[in-house]
């Protein structure tokens, strides 16, 4: 009764040392015998459970899908400028632990079309957050933008967190500072805000500064 756990178990291993090799080298950099190397595990007993690199990088695609629709969730009282700095943390978060889909992302994405489909979905669903985000700002009297603005922002937001990692790395910054991304995107917010949330945002930069 102990072969399955124990078959879950060298499973998830793989898993998690692909997800680190991933993210310090590059996924193209990466090979299946360099993960079974880091496992001190042989080439055949890795292929018993991922036929290939593309079958490890699968499922961490999904758990990353998954974790980025989570943060995505929106809290089901009013949101206020202090709630979407959390939640742009949480998903920033998601993106610094799956940083190697963002870091080789045209790459992945041309390889697999499936998952090229589901990063256009996530990048709706993101957009479409976004809005709904700043369109209860705007209700709320913290935020003013009609909604062709709405709809220009939410891109902006959504294409700052997209490309924000792949910018870091060409300043030779990459260290796993998501504040300094959560930053950008509240500075792209900042002009829309009025009142007491552009007061809190002022707060807020000068408690990360």
């Amino acid at each position: 009764m102990t072969a399955p756990k124990a078959k879950r178990r060298t499973a998830e291993r793989i898993l998690e040392a692909a997800l680190r090799l991933f993210n310090e080298r590059g996924e193209p950099h990466i090979t299946t015998t360099l993960i079974a190397d880091e496992l001190n595990i042989s080439p055949g007993n890795l292929y018993y459970h991922f036929r290939n690199k593309d079958a490890i990088s699968e499922p961490l695609f999904q758990r990353f899908a998954q974790e980025i629709r989570e943060s995505l969730a929106l809290p089901e009282q009013t949101i206020t400028v202090e709630d979407l700095w959390f939640q742009l943390h949480l998903v920033f978060e998601v993106i610094w632990r799956y940083r190697f889909i963002y870091r080789d992302l045209n790459d992945l994405l041309t390889r697999n079309r499936k998952r090229g489909e589901l990063f256009r979905r996530l990048v709706a669903e993101q957009t479409q957050a976004s809005i709904t985000i700043f369109r209860g700002l705007v209700a709320a009297c913290e935020m003013v933008a009609n909604e062709e603005e709405l709809t220009t922002l939410a891109n902006s937001v959504v294409l700052i967190a997209t490309y924000w990692l792949s910018f870091e790395n060409v300043r030779g910054v990459l260290n796993g500072d998501i504040g300094r991304g959560v930053y950008q995107v509240m500075s792209a917010i900042s002009p829309f805000l009025v009142g007491e949330s552009r007061l809190l945002l002022e707060r807020l930069r000068a408690d990360y500064l």
